[in-house]
């Protein structure tokens, strides 16, 4: 998945972030993490990085080549995503941490990743009349990549399930149901933080009210032009 297509900047919120983050260079490529304790996430990614270099040395060359950051964080919208405005491979801490997540969909979900990043520098937007062949692509990467492993049926299988649904009858990649879904993953990502169910409720109603008021004067603006 990719994010903010358009935005050719960091947004101050990340570039915070950034700062915080620990991390270290490895073949020119940073890897990071917002963690305070950012070691363990951090060895995995290496880990997983050596495991694309050991079988996979054209799809390592391609990560390095097209990312400048592999940045361990809570992501909002899926495991993974791409970031365009600090061409970053963005990927959730709680799935890096967790027992279920091996190296390989690791190094799998960079390789996607890195797809995404390969495609936008080539000029091909996240746009949504497109988005569905988009990940089509980074998904038949993800499968050219898992052939170079072995023992890793699950995976295989994952992926294939993945590029079947990427396809035009797939709401799930249409505008309004991608940000339903960011959605629901920043409710999660809150209460993950251990934020009270009534001030996630605030902190919705008071975006859904700034929305409001900025496509009101955005409307009043219009019919003054006029």
């Amino acid at each position: 998945m990719s994010r903010d297509s358009p935005v050719t900047r960091p947004s101050l919120a990340d570039k915070f972030a950034l700062w915080l983050s620990k991390g270290s260079v490895i073949d020119g490529l940073w890897i990071g993490s917002a963690q305070w304790d950012s070691e363990p996430a951090l060895q995995r990614v290496e880990a997983a990085l050596r495991l694309i270099e050991r079988f996979a040395p054209l799809h390592y060359r391609r990560v390095k080549n097209s990312l400048s950051r592999i940045w361990v964080q809570l992501v909002p919208h899926g495991a993974g995503c791409y970031l365009h405005s600090l061409n970053a491979c963005l990927l959730d801490e709680r799935v890096v941490a967790s027992e279920n997540t091996t190296l390989e969909w690791i190094a799998s979900a960079i390789v996607h990743e890195a797809t995404h990043a390969r495609l936008e520098k080539r000029g091909i937007r996240y746009d949504e009349a497109v988005r569905h062949r988009i990940e089509r692509i980074c998904a038949r990467r993800e499968l050219d990549f898992a052939r170079h492993l072995s023992g890793v049926d699950a995976l295989h299988e994952e992926i294939t399930r993945r590029l079947y649904l990427c396809n035009e009858e797939n709401a799930s990649y249409t505008d309004q149901n991608m940000w339903q879904k960011i959605d629901q993953g920043n409710a999660e990502m809150l209460r993950h933080l251990g934020t009270p169910e009534w001030v996630i409720a605030l902190v919705f109603r008071a975006r859904n009210l700034l929305n409001g008021i900025r496509r009101f004067t955005r409307r009043i603006a219009g019919a003054s032009v006029q």
